[in-house]
């Protein structure tokens, strides 16, 4: 593990762009992912400042505050070293560009991946990337490694600032498809449940009341014996959220390894031999970042782009939607996944 020559100091700065107030503690653990008790240490120590002076961690912030985290010891800058992983690009201009990302790679650099995530890869193309805190150029939104489907990154800071606060306006529509285990009783169904950190479980997240607000929208496109393929409207971005609230809406995504809610054990008769094999086929959590939709951060032009089932979930779909359907291309597609009004 590397790191770039002599240390440097660091201040990071947020504008606060979120649509209600919040805890400044709270708002610095989501912004950096930390834990609310060493962001509140940060805030302890005099290193956050809110509009120029210190706060208390109680602070509640109001939209358009500034927000600056100055590191008061010289801190190391670890390098970003070049990894070459093959990406696809579904769209680039100098701005910014959207990617397919593939299950498995971790978009920033962290514990444990320092130096294979898509930040690496993007250094390793020569994408130029803005904004964003210290090694994580360039990231506007993140999808959890397991995680596949489209992703937007900024080439410049102007990007990052206008696609960051455009994420947090709910102005961009960021589509999932998910198989989810059972079937809704309703379509849509929208789920608002407020999510946090498990208190017990650092590495979860849980629905619990002290959280942040969330809320996720999910339409049934088909229904195929004991699961539902549903599309999932994000219309809050919290670590999690989607996996968190079908677990907490009793209809967890298949092949998820932490939040299954039991899988194919939850199935009982005549389905239950089905969702051993859906369970079987199944190599990750079946979901996918399948439509992304934005304003340009410079232009204003509407972009849209769309990305089919991916080809490692297709054993999951043959199980469940047969030959036929996996025959076809684009089977989400198809199934009319891409028409909103379906």
């Amino acid at each position: 593990m590397s790191q770039a020559g002599a240390p440097v100091e660091l201040t990071i700065a947020f504008s606060v762009v979120t649509p209600a107030t919040e805890r400044l503690d709270r708002y610095l653990a989501d912004q950096l992912s930390l834990s609310r008790t060493q962001a509140a240490r940060l805030v302890a120590a005099g290193a956050v400042l809110v509009n120029g002076r210190p706060a208390r961690a109680s602070h509640t912030l109001a939209r358009a505050d500034r927000v600056e985290l100055r590191l008061a010891e010289r801190q190391p800058v670890r390098e970003l070293r070049p990894a070459h992983i093959p990406l696809t690009v579904v769209y680039e201009d100098e701005h910014l560009a959207v990617l397919d990302k593939p299950a498995g790679l971790v978009v920033h650099p962290a514990p444990g991946h320092w130096d294979d995530t898509l930040v690496n890869a993007l250094v390793a193309r020569g994408t130029d990337l803005g904004g964003g805190v210290a090694g994580r150029p360039g990231i506007v939104h993140r999808l959890d490694r397991d995680t596949s489907g489209l992703m937007v990154v900024a080439k410049t800071d102007l990007a990052h600032r206008r696609l960051g606060a455009a994420i947090a306006a709910r102005r961009v529509r960021r589509s999932y498809a998910a198989l989810a285990w059972g079937h809704l009783d309703r379509s849509p169904t929208v789920i608002e449940a407020a999510i946090a950190r498990h208190p017990r479980d650092r590495k979860r997240m849980a629905v619990l009341s002290q959280g942040r607000p969330a809320r996720t929208e999910a339409i049934v496109v088909a229904r195929f014996g004991p699961v539902d393929l549903l599309r999932l409207e994000l219309h809050t971005g919290r670590t999690h959220q989607i996996r968190v609230h079908l677990e907490h809406a009793g209809h967890p995504v298949v092949g998820d390894p932490v939040y299954g809610g039991g899988g194919s054990r939850r199935i009982s008769g005549t389905g239950r031999r089905v969702a051993e094999a859906l369970e079987r086929a199944t190599p990750r959590q079946a979901l996918h970042a399948a439509a992304l939709a934005f304003r340009h951060p410079a232009t204003g032009e509407p972009l849209e782009f769309h990305a089919d089932w991916p080809a490692d979930l297709r054993g999951a779909l043959l199980v469940v939607g047969g030959e036929e359907l996996v025959a076809r291309p684009a089977p989400l597609r198809y199934l009319l996944f891409f028409n909103r009004d379906g």
